[in-house]
């Protein structure tokens, strides 16, 4: 397995508090979640490699973690009676945050999302990881003539 390239962002962490966090939410909802996540992610790693026309595969949860944990210790607290389906993860959503959002703008200014995103280690030159500070967006249909009001952003925990 190849690593990631340098973060894209740098992550403000105060010194002490991360070991005392990891060691809090390790059995958390939040923590549980995160753990089956990696064990699901190990699992599609071992999968035989994509032949042509495939050229590049992004793996987000490699290379976009700290914002996906983020997302997910902020907005996984508790159990919810809902069942969230992410979207396609395009090349300017979720393969940009690690976040199943379909615009950096949002998961950075609308959820407060944070952390660090490396470049994966391999990049289509027509699609590069910018990260949080990505300004395109996945559009399903066409864009609105004029720009729609942006929402206010939820409470931590609200999703």
């Amino acid at each position: 397995a190849e690593t990631a390239g340098p973060v894209t962002e740098p992550v403000a962490v105060a010194e002490g508090e991360e070991e005392e966090e990891e060691e809090e939410e390790e059995d958390d909802l939040a923590g549980r979640f995160l753990r089956l996540e990696q064990e699901q992610n190990a699992l599609l790693r071992a999968l035989p490699p994509f032949g042509e026309p495939v050229s590049h595969v992004y793996h987000p949860l490699d290379y976009a973690w700290e914002p996906h944990c983020d997302f997910v210790r902020r907005y996984c607290r508790t159990p919810k009676r809902v069942l969230f389906l992410g979207m396609n993860p395009g090349p300017f959503g979720m393969a940009q945050t690690g976040v199943p959002f379909g615009e950096a703008w949002h998961v950075r200014e609308w959820l407060r999302v944070v952390g660090g995103v490396k470049k994966p280690p391999s990049e289509h030159p027509k699609r590069p990881v910018l990260g949080l500070t990505c300004r395109r967006a996945e559009r399903s249909e066409p864009a609105p003539r004029r720009a729609a009001p942006r929402p206010t952003r939820p409470v931590d925990g609200a999703l």
